[in-house]
């Protein structure tokens, strides 16, 4: 079947991703991404799936399999696997409203990555009315805590690509409309300096700066970026009182690496500056890791099956690795054949402009389609 007589609607479609985009789900706040599965359960029952609730654990929110019936059920199929949690904090909505503007449509986590898990859900209800069963059966997992690495759901990401022939992840789609068949390697930190309060004002000589010194080791901490692996601080807590020497401080890093070997090298780096200077403690710890994801024959002959469906449905598909960790890090070096990024097409994600090409919504949903209908 060509994936172009299937009747997208982007009207529809637009009108039903609405509530998705409505309801706000930042990862740290478990209701709020609870309310935001609850959502995606409704909307994947009514097109005929069967749901089960997993409970989340850690302080995160909870997740959603859905299973849709088939001859070969409970056989080896095709995961599509995302994310409904987004960095944005609830009252986003107040500043980046869900808006069309000029072929664009805006909304907090409308790129990363409701409207390509949208457009899974609207492939899959496409076939559903059409009265077409897909060739293997079909599994979607929902999941809550992917922007801060997957720390509580990673295993159960893992068990499930392992029950499947194919993983597909509607993360969005890269700045040319290409695909992901690999990902570097991400290593996240939890820094803490401990130093020595005293009152700024009387006795500051006493005091020895967590902040201070957290501020120098950031800047030493940056300073190690190469090439070959990059490092970043991007959230730091400290001090409550500006009249009191601050005596702890913390903060996070992430390092980035292309290949595995330099990821390792950069973890050790990292380590090797926890010590004590000038009555001051410095202390590196690991937080979570997604391993690098090197593109096999298996997956790149999936990329070769979507790049045939692009054809047909106007453009072609481009492919490459990419930096930025997605679940498919996990899938992808389980050596499970894995295609990243099919998602929408935008700019903004995780800014106050996010937005998507809202015509990449049909375009994405026939992709998923061809790919539903063509794996076996």
């Amino acid at each position: 079947m060509n994936v172009n007589a299937l009747p997208f609607d982007t009207g529809e479609m637009l009108a039903g991703l609405r509530p998705w985009i409505e309801c706000e789900s930042p990862t740290f706040d478990a209701a709020a991404v609870d309310r935001m599965m609850d959502l995606a359960a409704h909307d994947l029952a009514a097109v005929g799936a069967e749901i089960e609730r997993i409970p989340g654990r850690m302080g995160f929110g909870g997740s959603v399999r859905a299973r849709f019936p088939h001859k070969d059920f409970g056989k080896p199929g095709v995961l599509i696997l995302g994310h409904l949690d987004t960095v944005h904090p609830v009252g986003t909505l107040a500043v980046l409203p869900f808006r069309i503007d000029d072929g664009k449509c805006y909304g907090p986590g409308i790129m990363d990555m409701k409207g390509g898990n949208f457009a899974g859900l609207e492939a899959l209800r496409r076939l559903k009315l059409a009265g077409i069963e897909t060739p293997l059966p079909v599994t979607v997992l929902f999941t809550p805590d992917e922007e801060v690495g997957t720390p509580s759901t990673r295993e159960l990401v893992e068990m499930e690509a392992r029950k499947n022939k194919f993983v597909l992840v509607p993360e969005p789609a890269r700045q040319d409309g290409g695909a992901v068949t690999g990902r570097y390697a991400i290593a996240r930190y939890n820094l803490t300096t401990e130093g020595r309060p005293s009152h700024a004002g009387w006795a500051l000589a006493e005091g020895r700066s967590a902040i201070a010194a957290m501020a120098s080791k950031i800047l030493a901490i940056e300073a190690m970026t190469t090439a070959d692996c990059t490092f970043s601080v991007g959230v730091i807590h400290a001090g409550q009182w500006v009249n009191c020497v601050s005596s702890v401080c913390h903060a996070e890093a992430l390092s980035m690496a292309k290949r595995q070997e330099d990821l390792d090298g950069g973890i050790a780096a990292m380590l090797a500056l926890s010590g004590e200077t000038n009555d001051v403690t410095f202390k590196v710890t690991r937080g979570v890791t997604r391993p690098v994801w090197e593109p096999d024959a298996g997956t790149l002959a999936l990329y070769e099956v979507a790049r045939g469906i692009c054809k047909e449905i106007g453009f072609d598909l481009s492919h490459g690795s990419a930096g930025g960790g997605s679940d498919g890090n996990f899938t992808g070096a389980l050596g499970i054949p894995t295609l990243d990024s099919i998602g929408v097409r935008g700019k903004g994600l995780h800014t106050l402009d996010e937005h998507i090409e809202i015509d990449s919504l049909v375009e994405r949903a026939k992709l998923m389609a061809g790919l539903l209908l063509r794996l076996e």
